[in-house]
């Protein structure tokens, strides 16, 4: 990639201290919804679906005391988790190659930064109080834009058909133990490693299922032609909710996204990151 030659690299011990800080306060958004979701699936608290999402997490966050601050805090993490996203895609700090399969490795660390970038800029507009007009579905607008294009229900289909794949992409990293490279670089004892491990396949799984109901309603946008049927991740909890045993299957989700937070916590602690 070229834009790597344009692309500054920050000193070693900044990029190390971003990737831990960004990981950090990942986790802390996924913990929070997975415990806002395991409430609104036991009806705990007046908690709902469509409150458990990242933006209502943002929102529950600002409503805490020194909630304003405490969010500034997320906001910077995940800037700064953005920017390691980046470095990781156009200055190859994780050594991925020019070749196919190392190209489109790096195309997903992209993608992320851009997601959490969204969510940075997001959460900053609620700090600075411009953001509280309504929840908004991003995923709707994302549809809504789309579908006005030439060709619009084809690109919300490759949009569906793209976020199934980065569901299951997120399942198979799970079953294939892939995910395990991020811990057993760390040397941890073998207890700590083997929680760490578990954290990580329950998040990754529960994460695949969240990704793929989202495919879903972007699939039906697509075949509808009809921006409203797409949804986030609050969408998906209230489908889930709505399904047979519906309380047990969104609380099981949930208590995942919690572990995934959990397996981010661990690491930003443990975790050797690589800065090229």
């Amino acid at each position: 990639m070229d834009i790597a030659q344009h692309v500054p690299t920050p000193p070693p011990a900044w990029v190390k201290n971003m990737a831990r800080f960004g990981l950090t306060a990942k986790g802390i958004v996924y913990c929070l919804v997975g415990i806002l979701a395991f409430m609104a699936a036991f009806e705990l608290g007046g908690k709902s679906e469509q409150s458990s999402d990242k933006s209502g997490v943002f929102q529950f966050i600002l409503e805490q005391n020194f909630g304003r601050v405490l969010l500034a805090i997320v906001a910077i993490g995940l800037l700064c988790y953005t920017v390691w996203r980046f470095l990781q895609a156009f200055k190859d700090t994780e050594n991925k190659g020019d070749n196919p399969k190392g190209i489109g490795v790096r195309i997903r660390y992209a993608f992320s930064g851009f997601v959490y970038g969204a969510l940075a800029f997001y959460a900053a507009k609620l700090v600075l109080g411009n953001g509280g007009g309504g929840n908004g579905d991003s995923r709707e607008t994302v549809a809504k834009e789309l579908l006005q294009q030439p060709f619009g229900q084809w690109l919300v289909g490759i949009v569906a058909v793209g976020t199934a794949l980065a569901g299951l992409h997120q399942i198979y990293l799970a079953l294939s133990d892939k995910y395990k490279k991020h811990v057993q670089s760390a040397g941890l004892k073998h207890e700590a490693e083997a929680m760490m491990i578990r954290a990580g396949k329950i998040g990754y799984i529960a994460r695949g299922i969240v990704w793929l109901i989202i495919a879903y309603f972007f699939l039906r946008a697509a075949l509808h032609a009809n921006p409203n049927e797409a949804g986030g991740s609050g969408s998906a909890f209230a489908f889930l909710e709505s399904s047979s045993y519906g309380s047990y299957m969104l609380g099981a989700v949930a208590i995942g996204l919690l572990f995934y937070g959990i397996f981010m916590f661990m690491r930003a602690r443990y975790q050797v990151i690589n800065v090229g």
